[in-house]
């Protein structure tokens, strides 16, 4: 077994670590901005999501058809590591993982307030497009993936010291 082998579920979990910690600063963001009625550009704040995604756009066929001379038409489940990433001959995880943070572009929540400096003509206010209820079912979320990711990597280390006792 190559010593790369070894550490690459640590790999994979540090990549989670940080998605979710990126996702969290996100929904950070969102909870203290939820009454940002105007930013430097004039309007409302606008919720930001992040989009965890794999940074390698070649399916599994595409990627073993390249590594190796035989040609497979179909996938099943046992292809795929435990993670999910597609196994290759060299069985090395391709790609890495991206976490993309976008704008939500749902409409903004109109308040009546005429008193509100930011109120238009007709008395109400654009506020920003955060609901708390989601921001915080999303951090439990955030915190919960996070904590996996952490329990995978002292699994992975405590496998690691194990085999390097033997």
């Amino acid at each position: 077994m190559k010593i790369d082998k070894l550490f690459s579920g640590l790999k994979i979990s540090s990549l989670g670590l940080s998605a979710q910690r990126k996702r969290m600063n996100a929904i950070a963001n969102n909870i203290a901005n939820a009454e940002t009625t105007r930013t430097e550009n004039g309007t409302p704040y606008r919720r930001k999501v992040v989009s965890v995604q794999q940074a390698s756009s070649e399916t599994f066929v595409e990627m073993f058809n390249k590594e190796t001379a035989v040609r497979i038409e179909s996938t099943s489940a046992s292809h795929f590591s435990p993670a999910g990433a597609p196994f290759t001959e060299s069985d090395e995880l391709p790609g890495s993982v991206e976490a993309a943070e976008q704008e939500d572009m749902s409409d903004f929540k109109l308040v009546h307030d005429p008193t509100h400096p930011d109120a238009d003509e007709n008395g109400y206010v654009k506020m920003p497009n955060v609901n708390m209820v989601t921001e915080m079912v999303d951090m439990m979320s955030a915190s919960r993936a996070y904590e996996a990711n952490i329990t995978a990597i002292n699994a992975q280390k405590q496998m690691a010291k194990d085999s390097l006792e033997i």
